[in-house]
C-alpha cells in the first residue's frame, strides 16, 4: 500500500519496513520487492549486496520476477 499509494500517501521508507517484515517471514514477492528497493535506493540506501541477497532468496522460491531479473543481469 505504501509503495503504490493505495489508500495512503506513498512512503518509500514505510514500504520498505513492511516489505522487510514479510520478506523475513519468507514471502517471495516481498523478498523480490525489497531487493528491488535496495537496487534502486528507494526507502533505503542503495546496497547491491543486500539487493542480491533478497532477490536470490525470492528466485530460490520460484518468484518469476526475481528469476527474470537475475537472468537479465547476467
Amino acid at each position: 500500500m505504501y509503495a503504490d499509494g493505495r489508500g495512503v500517501q506513498i512512503d518509500d521508507a514505510e514500504a520498505v519496513r513492511w516489505y522487510k517484515k514479510a520478506a523475513e517471514r519468507g514471502n517471495a514477492a516481498a523478498q523480490y520487492h525489497l531487493g528491488a528497493r535496495y537496487t534502486l535506493g528507494r526507502g533505503v540506501q542503495k546496497d547491491e549486496v543486500e539487493a542480491d541477497r533478497w532477490i536470490r532468496r525470492a528466485a530460490e522460491q520460484g518468484n518469476v520476477d526475481a528469476i527474470r531479473f537475475l537472468m537479465l543481469s547476467q
